[in-house]
């Protein structure tokens, strides 16, 4: 112990043991010590409150924000009329269901072949027999609205960043704040200069979901060969040719990637929208949930997967896919075979809707419907776990929750800045120790420290235990490639799915507490550890692993003596994302009781309070890039350790 003390850095060691001093002499520190003076509290939402209201009334914001909500409502009722039949131009609509569902269906044999088509096909005809189309088509409709704007925003954006080295500067730091935010602080403002409805979760939505796109297209766009480059010059282009058809097309994949991401990104919030008065699938679960249905929002709850998978499959598959390239002088037919095939299935579905009103529309009273059964196995399984999960409710709550939330708000204030200044001086010197304090004294400044401090015991004790599962099982499942396959596959599946839905089942189980927002955010926690920890096994050279063997080395030795030492950089990435994940998790909980900056952050939201929402919401971004600092730094400090390791070798 003396031994690792003594290879600490000396002022690490003596910010810890200024840290140990303040706890243990927490009975006679002064007030000042423990919790930041009041007259020193700095009003951030007072400034950010009136540089608002000088941006809105001063500036005239709200006349440029409300031209563009113009646009984006006209747009939200062409896809109305078209997809639900609101009563809007162009006066087509609502397409028969069959029509959409063959299209998908289309889609996804084009794309990928017979099993994507049946999923995409598959999931728009049980979305209409199970009567929840029109929910489903309002959900829809934001999202074939908001997905183009966030492309075509993020590729001009990210053009921008690529081609002035400026721009990307400015952007990084931006970039990096807004992929931390959480979800409810891109609302509030949204809400107080557009109102709130459709347009509201429209904009919010394409607000949300641009970043990735930007990042894609910066990567995209600087990935692309000098070779392409110097042939297309050769060619004779010119600047603008150069650009749209030699770097973008050879930027295709990224690109599409970036697109992959936005239509994710766009699902997740619109589902969350239904807080600012999103009609659609996300305000029908909140409804739900709100009144304990837990059948009918199970249905929902399935519908809203099916759909993240079928998007995020097309999405996937579309950037996967290569161009094909017909043989000269295929005739026009064969060229368009598969236009003619989905116009014919048009024709067909148009028909059938024409014949039964049934294929247009499925009426409330004609939908098929599980929640009867699903309600009554779910009691049926409630009554036989009760006893179980009242035991480790109490349990948790009275002897693990209770203690460690008051252990987290004993804390001085001034001891976790001393903690965590040591810790960054630790994996980084003086630059990381200055960097975790100009991110965590923020929070003690702005007055909230006692809601962050719960907000961090929730993440850290969810984050333990998605350790504690997600670690074990990650070594097992990469044991074998087939099992890594699956377990892969299975993660992609869970990391689609929207996080309002992990709700479901431990409200189901738990009711609303502490229990149940913990379980939620560590189930959604999980999932990166698990995947990362995977791709860090599998990724250890084979090679290191065969020398290891040949040394007679035993499978148990290679794990803790090889693998897991290699794997390292790549484990600290998946904790990195599992906090992250926790962090976004643990404000949308809010919803089923907490006493965080999450509950904080949705009282703002109601009170349409854009000062307190965004000093909340940063909050939680720099806890966020905090973490990812401390971990990021040291996982490259580690890598390279292996590497020069490796060379001496």
């Amino acid at each position: 112990m003396s031994g690792a003390l003594s290879r600490l850095p000396r002022p690490a060691l003596a910010l810890f043991c200024l840290a140990a001093l303040l706890c243990l002499g927490r009975f006679i520190l002064p007030d000042g010590l423990m919790r930041l003076p009041e007259p020193l509290i700095l009003p951030f939402a007072r400034w950010i409150n009136t540089a608002f209201a000088f941006l809105r009334d001063d500036l005239g914001l709200m006349v440029v924000t409300r031209a563009i909500s113009d646009a984006v409502e006209f747009c939200l009722d062409v896809t109305a009329n078209l997809l639900y039949g609101k009563s809007r131009w162009p006066m087509l609509g609502p397409i028969p269901w069959v029509v959409i569902a063959a299209t998908m269906g289309m889609a996804g044999y084009v794309l990928a072949g017979w099993r994507l088509a049946l999923l995409s096909a598959g999931t728009f005809v049980w979305i209409a027999v199970m009567g929840q189309w029109k929910w489903a088509m309002e959900t829809l409709s934001v999202i074939v609205v908001a997905a183009p704007f966030s492309v075509l925003l993020g590729i001009l954006a990210g053009t921008l960043a690529w081609r002035f080295r400026r721009v990307e500067r400015v952007m990084n730091p931006i970039l990096n704040i807004a992929q931390s935010l959480p979800h409810f602080a891109y609302m509030i403002p949204v809400v107080v200069f557009i109102g709130v409805g459709p347009k509201a979760g429209a904009i919010v939505t394409i607000i949300f979901s641009v970043p990735p796109m930007i990042r894609m297209t910066l990567l995209g766009l600087r990935a692309v060969p000098p070779e392409i480059i110097e042939s297309g010059k050769m060619s004779g282009t010119t600047k603008w040719q150069l650009m749209r058809s030699v770097r973008i097309p050879a930027a295709r994949t990224e690109l599409l990637i970036g697109i992959n991401q936005v239509i994710m990104q766009s699902l997740a919030m619109v589902v969350l929208a239904s807080f600012i008065g999103m009609p659609g699938l996300g305000q029908k679960l909140l409804n739900l949930l709100q009144s304990l249905k837990i059948g009918l929002s199970v249905e929902i709850g399935i519908t809203i997967v099916l759909l993240a998978v079928v998007l995020d499959r097309l999405s996937k598959a579309w950037a996967l896919k290569q161009p094909e390239h017909l043989t000269a002088g295929a005739s026009w037919t064969v060229r368009n075979r598969h236009l003619l095939i989905w116009l014919g299935l048009c024709a067909a579905g148009f028909a059938l809707a024409a014949l039964h009103p049934y294929f247009a529309v499925v009426e409330r009273k004609q939908a098929l419907t599980l929640a009867g059964p699903i309600d009554a196995g779910v009691d049926g399984f409630i009554r036989l776990v009760t006893p179980l999960t009242d035991w480790l409710r109490w349990f948790l709550i009275t002897w693990v929750l209770i203690p460690l939330r008051d252990g987290f708000l004993w804390l001085p204030f001034s001891a976790v800045l001393a903690f965590l200044a040591g810790l960054g001086w630790l994996v980084g010197g003086a630059r990381s120790a200055l960097i975790c304090l100009a991110f965590i004294l923020p929070i003690a400044l702005s007055g909230w420290w006692d809601r962050a401090m719960i907000t961090v015991y929730t993440v850290t004790v969810a984050v333990i235990i998605a350790l504690l599962i997600g670690l074990p099982l990650g070594v097992w499942a990469a044991g074998r490639p087939a099992r890594a396959s699956r377990f892969i596959l299975i993660c992609d599946t869970l990391q689609t799915f929207p996080s309002f839905i992990y709700l479901i089942p431990v409200v189901m189980l738990f009711g609303v507490n502490d229990v149940a927002v913990i379980a939620a955010v560590m189930v959604f926690a999980t999932v990166p550890i698990l995947r990362f920890t995977i791709e860090g096994l599998r990724g250890v050279p084979a090679e290191t692993i065969e020398a290891a063997a040949m040394s007679g080395a035993g499978p148990r030795q290679i794990l803790w003596h090889v693998k897991l030492p290699l794997a390292v950089p790549t484990l600290v990435i998946g904790a990195n994302q599992s906090i992250m994940f926790a962090l976004f998790m643990v404000i949308i909980a809010a919803f089923i009781g907490t006493q965080d900056l999450g509950q904080e952050m949705q009282r703002a939201l109601s009170s349409t309070d854009v000062g307190k929402g965004l000093v909340l919401g940063f909050a939680v971004a720099f806890m966020g890039l905090m973490a990812d600092h401390l971990l990021l730094t040291w996982a490259a400090g580690r890598r390279k350790k292996l590497g020069a390791a490796q060379s001496a070798a």
